[in-house]
């Protein structure tokens, strides 16, 4: 009779007469149609307990799994769900269904290799899944693989030209790998399809941005916001753009629009005391001022925490582990605690790094550009770094040329090592400020013993900061080092891509944040070689 009720539609009757004959005989084929019905009723909990019960029966069934899999996805139970979909995987290897389902959790929590195999599997067996290869290709994305990201998605768009996820997927490769113009005409054959789609507008406004046409992408980003109000991506770039042009009053206030960010605002914990925007006055209060992104960001924005003490605040830093002992001796600071302590004090207010600008009113004229605002290295770490130099016969300089792999623009601002070895004839002792070698950088800087490698002592940003004090010149990418040679007042050389990070501005070869600093930018033709050339050049003239 259950059978029957439910071939005819009537659920609620069949799950009625599978109970009562689970209650006389209790079996994993009774409890399989039990679970079905229960799931066409949209009982969703109750279906999955009975499939749950039928394994009991059968444990080594890959279809009760897949059942069971499939509905703690539409519980949003995507961890078990992923284990029993993987379950369905020992038992059955290549199952499709599993391993695209595996895939997509696995993508959604940005595990990335791990996603790529379920796919690669699934693409094997249906290789014109277009789907299935749009999925693969944003894994790829995620692993930094972009010519694989490419070519995935003009597989797709080959398969169907009709697909504009596949289209802007293909721009958005291009645009990784810095061939923005050839990205341009994918976005708008994407626009094609889907006219107006803030997501593929936005795409496109990014890589025109990244050409220098400022001007048509902020038009691009209005546009954004006019379909789409509130669309943080686009104010926030928009932001980023005002910020690049010296427009500091709309920048910062766009910067706002991160916090509707989800990775961004995820990212900064969720106090109970509100936030300082720098409207009341903070004089007997003690506010916190915490870390909210990259190092050399929190080192830049360190120079207002005087300014901050300066207004009657107690100031508690929170600050990246690496920092915290140079942080710790800033003025102003009656706190400095690393991030991974967790454990915080009492506070009034909070205040992220990266809003002490914007709190301050900051425009171009009213940078607080001191020429040294960290504190000085004591005598004897200096003493220390002097003697693992040793003898200072020649002018020594620092060099560092890669930052974060994690860092979003970290193709066009790092530069291999290799490049590097252009200024290594002249006569000059070179210091490697590199932390973090890649594997191909570590290779080359072993070949050269021009460049002295001491960054085994480099534990933290203190002992940085001595090594830097002793140095006559640092030559380095945007990273946290020119922040930390730059905030010291050192001589330092930063290397800029065409289109740089915001805080160093176009068309100038000097920072209004830092007034030792000198800034080598490449031109429209993305060339680093002939920077360094330029740099050489320099060089020779200041040794």
């Amino acid at each position: 009779m259950g059978l029957l009720s439910f071939d005819g539609g009537q659920h609620d009757l069949a799950v009625e007469w599978i109970a009562r004959a689970l209650r006389q005989n209790p079996k994993a084929e009774y409890l399989k149609n039990l679970g079905a019905a229960l799931q066409e009723l949209k009982r969703y909990e109750e279906a999955a307990k009975a499939f749950d019960k039928a394994i009991q029966f059968e444990p080594d069934s890959a279809e009760l799994w897949l059942r069971l899999g499939n509905l703690l996805l539409l519980l949003n139970r995507d961890h078990e769900a992923l284990l029993s979909y993987q379950r369905v995987l020992q038992l059955k290897p290549r199952d499709f269904e599993a391993s695209s389902k595996s895939g997509v959790l696995l993508h959604r929590q940005g595990r990335w290799e791990e996603a790529l195999a379920h796919f690669n599997i699934c693409v094997a067996a249906q290789p014109k899944n277009v789907a299935i290869l749009n999925l693969r290709a944003i894994a790829h994305r995620g692993v930094r693989n972009d010519e694989a990201y490419l070519s995935d998605s003009l597989r797709a768009c080959t398969l169907d030209p009709a697909n504009a996820e596949s289209c802007n997927n293909a721009g958005e490769a291009l645009s990784s790998l810095g061939r923005e113009q050839e990205a341009i005409a994918w976005f708008d054959k994407a626009l094609k399809l889907l006219p107006n789609n803030p997501t593929i507008l936005t795409n496109k406004a990014q890589a025109i941005g990244q050409l220098r046409r400022l001007d048509e992408a902020a038009a691009i980003y209005s546009h954004v916001r006019t379909l789409a109000p509130g669309n943080a991506l686009a104010e926030w770039n928009l932001a980023l753009l005002n910020l690049l042009a010296g427009d500091f009053a709309a920048g910062w206030a766009g910067r706002e629009a991160r916090w509707k960010i989800p990775s961004y605002s995820a990212s900064y914990p969720r106090f109970q005391k509100p936030m300082w925007r720098g409207e009341e006055p903070v004089a007997g209060k003690t506010i916190l001022v915490h870390v909210d992104e990259g190092l050399g960001d929190t080192i830049q924005f360190a120079r207002y925490v005087p300014m901050l003490a300066a207004r009657g605040a107690r100031v508690v830093l929170v600050v990246a582990d690496a920092l915290q002992p140079l942080m710790s001796q800033l003025e102003g600071v009656d706190l400095c605690l690393p991030l991974s302590a967790g454990a915080l004090p009492d506070f009034d207010l909070h205040c992220p790094f990266s809003n002490l600008p914007s709190v301050f009113r900051t425009t171009l004229d009213t940078i607080p550009s001191s020429t040294s605002y960290l504190p000085r290295p004591t005598a004897e770490s200096l003493r220390i770094w002097e003697e693992r130099l040793g003898p200072h016969t020649r002018p020594r300089v620092g060099l560092a040329w890669s930052g974060s792999i994690a860092h979003r623009n970290d193709r066009n601002r790092s530069i291999p090592m290799q490049i590097l070895t252009r200024l290594l004839d002249a006569d000059a002792s070179f210091v490697s400020l590199q932390k973090d070698t890649r594997p191909a950088d570590g290779v080359a800087l072993a070949r050269r013993s021009e460049i002295a490698d001491l960054t085994a002592h480099l534990t933290d940003f203190a002992e940085t900061a001595a090594l830097v004090s002793c140095l006559d010149l640092v030559v380095t990418v945007d990273t946290s080092i020119a922040h930390l040679a730059g905030a010291m007042g050192r001589p330092t050389w930063v290397i800029l891509p065409y289109v740089p990070d915001y805080r160093w501005l176009l068309d100038r070869d000097d920072s209004p944040w830092y007034p030792t600093v000198r800034l080598f930018r490449q031109d429209a033709s993305r060339d680093y070689a002939s920077v360094l050339d330029r740099i050489r050049a320099e060089l020779q003239d200041f040794i």
